[in-house]
């Protein structure tokens, strides 16, 4: 079984947040560890994640919410690490009125296929991003894509608790990487 890291978005997702949630009951899953949560560099999330990558034994499954889905994409343009394959969850838009500035260098990820087998999910009404660009960004990864219906920005807010649903999502995905 794979490594899973976790890549939170700005404020590393507390504890009411799924992926905090699955990482406190999979010892398969760590998190990535940048310098700042608050203020995101990407030069350091990009250094963060490659270190974590490096760590693992073999090709990482990665599980980036938010921000950090940008930060994936623009970490396999840069790294000579590879991961087993991505879980994108509700990617933000950085032309949104809603996009936060102190993370204005995440803005104009690549639009290059990943290299690694992806998968985004993304939410109709998401405040940080509209489910058309989510759409597009999956189409320009070359990711899978799958709209969860009304969902907000599918984090400690939306009120999914562990997200089973995304566990599932997940776990089928994970099946298709071997």
């Amino acid at each position: 079984m794979k490594d899973i890291i976790m890549v939170p978005g700005i404020g590393g997702s507390g504890e009411t947040h799924w992926q905090s949630r699955w990482e406190a009951t999979d010892p398969r899953m760590r998190r990535f560890s940048p310098s700042s949560w608050d203020l995101p560099d990407l030069d350091d999330w990009i250094a963060a994640l490659d270190r974590a990558v490096g760590r693992s034994k073999a090709e990482p499954l990665l599980v980036a919410h938010s921000l950090s889905c940008l930060l994936v994409a623009h970490w396999a343009q840069r790294t000579t690490h590879g991961a087993g394959g991505a879980l994108l969850v509700a990617p933000p838009d950085p032309r949104s009125a809603a996009f936060p500035p102190e993370a204005a260098g995440f803005a104009d990820p690549p639009v290059a296929a990943l290299p690694f087998p992806s998968l985004v999910i993304a939410s109709s009404n998401d405040p940080f991003g509209s489910i058309d660009y989510a759409r597009a960004k999956a189409d320009d990864w070359g990711s899978q894509f799958v709209d969860i219906g009304a969902r907000g920005h599918i984090n400690g807010a939306s009120g999914l608790g562990d997200w089973p649903e995304g566990r599932a999502a997940l776990a089928e995905f994970e099946t298709h990487l071997r």
